[in-house]
């Protein structure tokens, strides 16, 4: 089995906390190799850091902005990182054409995760549950 991790779930192992680290337990208890990210949550997660780097004017937070950064990058390079290819594409534009009310981003995802025969791992069951054949679960809880 190929759990593939939303960008929200990311987000919560980044953060810590109590879901980050109910999510964290449950990944170390997961077959290795069994996890993997996407490109369309690595684009994401760094178009938000991006924008947030730039908005930073006083170098002290610039100094936890950047350390943060480095986390991000520490954790993708820790993980397969699913492409977003020609296979993911056609789906994505197969899926587009249903259509699902759900955003732009979440419907690649779910286009890498269907194509991967991946369980997406997220909170947002509601928009990922629209997905025909789409297996979601949330492992914040």
């Amino acid at each position: 089995m190929i759990y593939l991790l939303d960008t929200d779930h990311i987000s919560l192992l980044d953060r810590g906390g109590h879901e980050g680290q109910t999510i964290l337990a449950r990944l170390n208890r997961s077959a290795p190799n069994s996890i993997v990210a996407c490109a369309i949550s690595l684009e994401e997660q760094t178009r938000g850091w991006l924008a947030s780097m730039n908005s930073l004017r006083r170098t002290d937070h610039q100094v936890d902005g950047y350390r943060r950064l480095v986390r991000l990058l520490d954790t993708y390079c820790g993980v397969p990182v699913l492409p977003f290819d020609d296979e993911v594409a056609a789906l994505y534009d197969r899926l587009r054409r249903v259509p699902i009310r759900i955003g732009t981003m979440d419907l690649k995802i779910a286009a890498t995760a269907l194509a991967n025969k991946a369980t997406l791992l997220t909170r947002n069951r509601t928009d990922f549950e629209k997905v025909p054949d789409l297996r979601v679960e949330d492992w914040s809880m």
